[in-house]
């Protein structure tokens, strides 16, 4: 196929989308939307289109962009959709029936979607980079810091300051501390570490202590004071299955030669368990 006149002198790659079931004039509708724009601002602008022919245009987009990338060797930030049209296919033809015997004849469409990728010119991607470098995106921008001073200045009527005379009034506010200055702060760093060290160990060995008696009076406290008389009162049983888990209790259980249902709640096997020790 012979090249358009819009991509004739520039390097270009095509992409092409055969036997796409709807009509033309629905995918040309979708192709104003993208003739001429770059690639970026033509995906960003079939993603946001809810027509249904944006999602197979988009893919054919992309599919271009490919090929001018592996295939030619261009580069993906520099191409814009130079031109992109609708051929109509062949219409496959359908019958509806109708009332007293006739027939509708439905047409169902098709058509084939090309999109054809070109680079731009050095002159156009130089007007294209100064563009994007007087709105600030080809540059870093400012701090909220500085940008908000010169806010203030301007909302003031004064003259904003510069970042040169920002960083002179910095450096008059921040004073270098002294020689004398810095050597007492070593004095009296030098002379507090050994006493936060004495002060570190005490305090470890204290709560040492304090951890090891509370963990020796919370063991007592577990262990059940009737644990081993073998009673058959309530508060044995109950102390017996606040103590254990049912895991355990089962292997008691079991140990005992006690039958215990999978059913059975905690405080009903320890008081099998009781009970068995009292027949014993």
């Amino acid at each position: 196929m012979a090249a358009p006149t819009a991509v004739k002198d520039r390097p270009h790659t095509q992409a092409q989308v055969r036997y796409v079931r709807m009509s033309a004039s629905k995918a040309r509708a979708v192709l104003e939307l993208i003739r001429g724009k770059s690639v970026g601002a033509a995906d960003d602008a079939l993603a946001l289109s809810e027509r249904d022919a944006a999602r197979v245009i988009q893919k054919c987009l992309r599919s271009a962009v490919a090929n001018a990338e592996h295939n030619d060797g261009l580069d993906p930030e520099e191409l814009f959709v130079a031109t992109c049209f609708a051929d109509e296919g062949p219409t496959l033809r359908r019958f509806r029936p109708r009332a007293r015997g006739r027939a509708t004849r439905i047409r169902k469409r098709t058509c084939h979607i090309t999109v054809i990728v070109a680079r731009y010119s050095p002159d156009e991607l130089d007007v294209r980079r100064e563009s994007e470098r007087t709105k600030g995106r080809g540059k870093a921008r400012s701090s909220d810091a500085s940008s908000r001073r010169r806010r203030v200045a301007k909302s003031r009527g004064e003259e904003a300051p510069t970042e040169d005379t920002v960083e002179e009034t910095v450096d008059e506010v921040i004073e270098e501390p002294t020689v004398d200055e810095t050597d007492t702060a070593t004095e009296v760093t030098e002379d507090t570490d050994a006493e936060v060290d004495e002060v570190a160990e005490e305090a470890v060995e204290e709560t040492v202590d304090e951890v090891a008696e509370e963990a020796v009076e919370e063991t007592v406290d577990e262990v059940p004071a009737d644990h081993e008389s073998g009673g058959d009162t309530p508060q044995d049983a109950e102390a017996l299955a606040a103590a254990h888990t049912k895991d355990e209790l089962l292997e008691q259980a079991e140990a005992a030669g006690i039958e215990v249902a999978k059913s059975w709640t905690k405080p009903q096997i320890a008081e099998a368990i009781m009970a068995s020790r009292e027949d014993d």
